[in-house]
């Protein structure tokens, strides 16, 4: 019947059906997944053949110019679909559902860490598998396991969004053998304050707020309300020593974990200002924490972090 059907149309009203269908039939299969206790990868790639299914009852599809969409170029587009829906279901960002499709206001950085532990879906128990005293003896001696992925599955969700693994390689992420693991957060530490510490940029927040916050973090703070801050001094690169579309400028995520660090150290006055800072400036700040806090396995030392310093944010 459908091919049936098919025959009678264009080949343009093809290509217009199936974009249309697309999103509807992946948001519906993946609550149906959900619902049926599917989670992670499995459930990623559950929703390639229900995708497939609208693409194959065409024997040619073309766009309205007349170009033939081939199999794996509609593939991408099933992956960029899959992500999109599974950011809309970031935990925290209803006000952007309601207004429309904006999940690709996050950061690419962002986008890649809330994609990544959707996909990883560890809801009731850390994927670390360290005891308590383990992890704290990792802790000590500066490393930390963290989360991990087939590099394949992070790679077909990461590209169709726009997210360059490349660039935050050894950032966010790294990549050994085939598997791309999460950086946790305390492996982030050199890079976000540079070689003067943390206590020291700490103690210059906890003795000047604003002044310490300028000169560490936040040196354009008052230039823009949203504009994002530079990373810890010492890590100020030119920007021939990154990729040609890097940044020097930190992200908000990379503030988040700032904030996460210091709730670690025990910098309550910086953190608190560090909050105060980000709150003055729009919600983003706490919708990415929250967020975060919602993803994170249970009894991850990540979640902790963030619902203590949840928790610590001025009122």
């Amino acid at each position: 019947l459908s091919r049936r059907r098919a025959a009678a149309d264009t080949p343009g009203e093809h290509w217009s059906r199936v974009l249309d269908e697309l999103p509807q039939r992946v948001a519906k299969w993946m609550e149906r997944l959900q619902g049926e206790g599917i989670r992670g990868a499995d459930l990623v790639f559950a929703c390639i053949g229900p995708a497939l299914e609208i693409f194959s009852r065409y024997s040619s599809v073309e766009t309205a110019e007349g170009a033939r969409v081939e199999l794996p170029a509609y593939l991408e587009r099933v992956w960029e679909v899959v992500g999109r829906t599974a950011l809309a279901q970031v935990p925290g960002r209803d006000a952007e559902r309601a207004s429309g499709d904006r999940v690709g206001e996050l950061e690419a950085d962002s986008r890649l860490t809330a994609l990544f532990l959707w996909t990883h879906q560890v809801s009731d128990t850390p994927d670390v598998g360290q005891s308590t005293q383990e992890e704290n003896e990792d802790e000590n001696q500066g490393t930390a396991k963290g989360l991990s992925l087939p590099f394949d599955v992070v790679r077909r969700f990461a590209q169709p969004m726009g997210i360059d693994l490349d660039r935050w390689t050894g950032h966010v992420v790294s990549v050994t053998k085939g598997v791309v693991r999460l950086l946790p957060v305390v492996e982030r530490a050199k890079e976000l304050f540079g070689d003067e510490g943390m206590g020291t940029v700490a103690s210059a927040v906890e003795i000047d707020p604003l002044g310490g916050l300028q000169q560490s973090l936040f040196p354009e703070l008052d230039a823009q309300p949203l504009l994002a801050p530079r990373r810890g001094r010492a890590l100020v690169r030119e920007r021939s020593e990154l990729h040609s579309d890097a940044t020097t400028d930190g992200t908000m995520l990379d503030r988040v974990h700032a904030a996460m660090l210091f709730q670690l150290g025990g910098h309550t006055t910086a953190l608190r200002a560090l909050i105060r800072a980000e709150q003055d400036r729009g919600p983003d700040f706490m919708r990415l924490a929250n967020a975060l806090s919602a993803l994170y396995p249970r009894g991850s030392q990540e979640k902790r972090l963030l619902d203590a310093m949840l928790l610590a944010a001025p009122k």
